[in-house]
């Protein structure tokens, strides 16, 4: 693991002496909930495996591999080992492969390791956990776009299963974006597979992943995919079945289901944004782009807010030191900047082909430098007049904190209510937040 020392010594702003910060309150934002009872999603899986188009594709004896990602699925454990329940319920084998590209410091060890920190371990499951970066060619499409796959899925499995969330991607925008058919093309291509797909420009992701998905579909055993949409309190609100004849149709479905149902601040016209924490358990790009409005290639993205200044604070437990998705950022802390594993970080942007993620931001010796250089640079207003919104991640939006000066918007708003008085922030001696 790779990590750098950072000597800032103590930088100062201009003025800072002088800075006041508006006082912020408490805020609870109301979504679309179409949560699922954690206890009943046994019984979901059960339902989807009595479809006949879902049944009749399994036979006793056969070796199914299930394909597992990195991401933080909501009871991701629970949804894998009832799939395994119920395919040896009808007499089959199965066994689990990573499907996550490069992830996991594009290792087979790595990518194991990502799964049992997720609770996806052998003993517990009662099947082999296979991990391998090899792949085989499976061939081209478009114009020279090689398509590459899990050496062992498709070599020693009768038939394969993909369990995927379906949600919008945090790059580009289509029919087809995060789902079953990307984690065909790019979570079963292993490192190899992915860092090739990701050459030809994630611009062309909306119409490449349904002809590489349709590759794939045609000349592996695959069988269905577990598609997962998520609520916006990250909860799991519909899981299905799709079978292969049904892609890429019903998984636009889908996506237009997870889309609604995706989480967002309500308010536009922000001058600063602090993140308490961004990771890869968080999102693919450490912070959803469709949260914060920005993506590495373009500041503004998708329906987000108009933002003019980013705070980074901290970095997730479960990231590892991945601090993907730092470049989105316009200040962070040494703090921070100490914590990074750079190899992973290097890794994950290179392979996707975007460098912008893994670039840093201004650095500061902590919070409160961070913070007064952020509304000291929004060149609008003065900084006790900024509009700050706080989040602890782009996960978690239903307890936010809003600049007292943003109060009559959000009380106006439908979504949106005050949860507390306002305050003043606090710092320790260190200069960071003490909350």
């Amino acid at each position: 693991m790779s990590r750098m020392r950072v000597n800032l010594g103590r930088a100062r702003l201009a003025g800072e002496d002088g800075i006041r910060l508006p006082s912020m309150v408490p805020v609870l934002q109301s979504f679309a909930s179409e949560g699922i009872d954690p206890q009943q999603i046994e019984q979901k899986i059960r339902d989807e495996f009595g479809k006949p188009d879902i049944r009749g594709r399994i036979r006793p004896g056969m070796r199914i591999a299930i394909g597992v990602g990195s991401r933080g699925i909501d009871e991701l454990a629970r949804i894998v080992q009832s799939v395994v329940r119920e395919l040896k319920a009808l007499g089959a084998q199965p066994f689990i492969v990573p499907a996550m590209g490069s992830h996991g410091g594009a290792s087979a060890e790595g990518q194991a390791e990502l799964l049992a920190g997720y609770g996806i371990r052998e003993r517990l499951l009662g099947v082999p956990i296979r991990s391998s970066m090899d792949t085989i060619r499976l061939g081209e499409v478009a114009d020279g776009v090689e398509v590459y796959f899990d050496r062992l899925a498709y070599e020693q499995a009768d038939g394969i299963v993909a369990v995927a969330r379906i949600k919008p991607h945090t790059d580009f925008k289509a029919s087809i974006e995060s789902g079953i058919l990307k984690m065909l093309g790019i979570g079963f291509g292993k490192h190899k597979g992915a860092a090739h797909l990701h050459r030809f420009g994630m611009e062309r992701f909306g119409t490449l992943l349904p002809e590489v998905g349709k590759l794939v579909i045609e000349r592996t055993p695959f069988l269905f995919g577990i598609g997962i949409v998520e609520d916006a309190s990250h909860r799991t609100a519909h899981i299905e079945a799709v079978p292969g004849n049904c892609l890429p149709s019903r998984e636009e479905e889908l996506l237009v289901m997870a889309k609604r149902l995706m989480p967002r601040i309500w308010l536009d016209d922000i001058d600063v944004l602090v993140v308490d924490e961004i990771g890869k358990n968080i999102s693919g790009c450490g912070m959803d782009p469709n949260v914060i409005g920005r993506s590495g290639a373009m500041r503004r993205f998708g329906d987000g807010p108009a933002v003019r200044r980013i705070v980074v604070r901290g970095l997730t437990e479960d990231t590892k030191g991945n601090a993907v998705g730092i470049g989105l950022a316009d200040f962070t802390t040494r703090r921070v900047a100490e914590r990074i594993d750079y190899a992973a970080m290097y890794t994950n942007v290179i392979t996707a082909m975007d460098v912008s993620g893994g670039k840093l931001p201004l650095v500061m010796t902590d919070d409160r430098t961070a913070l007064f250089a952020a509304v000291s640079t929004i060149g609008m207003r003065a900084p006790h007049e900024a509009r700050i919104v706080r989040i602890r991640h782009t996960l978690e939006l239903r307890h936010i904190h809003v600049s007292e000066n943003m109060m009559a918007e959000a009380e106006a708003h439908p979504m949106m209510e005050p949860a507390g008085e306002p305050a003043a922030w606090r710092f320790d001696a260190r200069g960071h937040l003490a909350d």
